[in-house]
């Protein structure tokens, strides 16, 4: 693999486009760690741990501790991926914009340029509310008052536009998708805190050597299942042969070759994964801006509070009572395995890939053109995305049932963020040899 990374440095525009990236990430961790102004850091750090108590460790892993230090980058690209993920869905209710999709580089062009407006729109929003939450508590962690607000929402809003920016620059420029990478390097600038937490909390805490070697090759072996699962769920495709009948163009006979439609098993990726988190955190965060918190010993909306946090799921450590609330679990699988075919539904469209075959002169063998091949590619569509969620769901719940079962708050590090680093090394190795290829030089996945 050295040997690999040192031929692809040998092609200089490999070598450019690496550089450019590395350069621009080292930007993106150095503005991780510029404090946001008008805002206390340390209370700051205090009110989130208190009112969320560990829930917010996903997001704040995915903003690589931006949001616990609350830098300039405390956002992220969240209002990026939102802003995307909601032009997706009104493509589908807006005729203009489905229209619009279907005028290719020029009307792509014009998606992306209403996405980029979104998403200022929503980090002012986020970060506008963010603000006012925290001027709001007591004590509060706002200097100077409503300037105060002003100074955070301008801050938080600037860094994500400019993430937003850089992302798309480190596409255009740099290696592999800029969002994606961004996402990447936040995740696995992360990992180390997140791993002394698990060690230090439940491995090196083993009053016997046993106790610490037990638990030791408990977790590695956690990982490493986590990992080959997600290897082999991003890899998993179903291939639908197609056969193109022959035609004569001029005097030769032209068509009568075989290829295959490629269809992921995981079509949907991390995206109902990221869909269902984010709507458990929903609650938390508005609920903390009106100064309630989740607790077991509250009223009803404290206990949904509660129920609403997965750190709190499979307590079997706990009494009776406690594990109820890992009733949560079960809308969580459920809204993962709607998001996965809600989401499969907007990015592959049966009757236009059927339409399209018909128009080429391609046909699916044993299946009739027309609505039979419409019905065929749905079929096998519902039965591997249903395949795939199961997958994801089942990714995502081990290190959940494994922090319930052995009692480890705070944890980020878990199946969603090592899907998001497996998939993004993946597409990106895949890339630089797609361009290594090109160039005759042997690439990293053929050894």
């Amino acid at each position: 693999m050295f040997k690999m990374f040192i031929n692809a440095f040998k092609v200089k525009e490999i070598r450019k486009k690496l550089l450019y990236t590395f350069l621009c990430l080292v930007l993106v961790r150095l503005g991780s760690l510029i404090p946001a102004p008008g805002i206390n850091n340390a209370a700051a750090q205090e009110w989130l741990k208190v009112t969320f108590k560990g829930s917010n460790s996903f997001i704040n892993m995915l903003t690589g501790g931006s949001l616990t230090k609350m830098s300039i980058f405390a956002l992220s690209i969240s209002p990026y991926i939102t802003s995307s993920i909601i032009m997706q869905l009104l493509t589908i209710a807006i005729p203009p914009l489905a229209e619009m999709q279907k005028d290719g580089e020029s009307g792509r062009k014009k998606i992306e340029k209403y996405s980029r407006y979104l998403t200022v729109f929503l980090a002012v929003v986020e970060s506008a509310a963010m603000a006012i939450g925290f001027k709001n508590t007591n004590p509060t962690p706002i200097q100077d008052g409503w300037l105060g607000v002003i100074l955070v929402v301008v801050a938080f809003t600037a860094g994500a536009t400019f993430l937003m920016w850089l992302g798309e620059r480190i596409t255009e420029n740099g290696i592999g998708n800029g969002i994606s990478i961004i996402l990447l390097i936040n995740i696995v600038a992360e990992m180390p805190q997140e791993f002394s937490i698990l060690f230090v909390n439940k491995v090196f805490s083993q009053d016997k050597l046993a106790g610490k070697l037990f638990a030791g090759a408990l977790v590695i072996l956690i990982i490493l299942i986590t990992l080959v699962l997600i290897v082999l769920l991003q890899d998993a495709e179903r291939k639908i042969a197609v056969q193109y009948s022959k035609k004569m163009v001029g005097r030769k006979m032209m068509g009568g070759n075989s290829t295959f439609i490629p269809l992921k098993v995981n079509t949907a990726g991390v995206i109902p994964v990221i869909f269902a988190v984010s709507i458990f955190q929903f609650p938390l965060i508005i609920a903390s801006f009106f100064g309630k918190s989740a607790s077991r010993e509250g009223g009803l909306l404290e206990k949904f509070l509660y129920g609403c946090n997965t750190n709190n799921w499979f307590d079997f450590n706990g009494s009776n009572f406690a594990f109820k609330y890992t009733i949560g679990a079960v809308f969580y699988v459920a809204m993962i395995i709607f998001f996965a075919y809600f989401y499969t539904s907007i990015t592959f469209n049966p009757v236009e890939v059927a339409g399209n075959l018909k128009k080429s002169g391609g046909f699916v063998p044993g299946i009739r053109p027309g609505k039979p091949t419409i019905d065929y590619l749905t079929g096998v569509l519902n039965k591997i995305v249903f395949i795939g969620a199961i997958g994801l769901t089942i990714i995502a719940l081990i290190p959940i049932v494994c922090c319930g079962a052995f009692d480890i708050q705070s944890l980020g590090f878990g199946g969603t963020s090592l899907i998001i680093v497996v998939g993004v090394i993946l597409e990106t190795l895949k890339q630089v040899e797609s361009m290594m290829l090109t160039r005759h030089y042997k690439g990293f996945l053929s050894e």
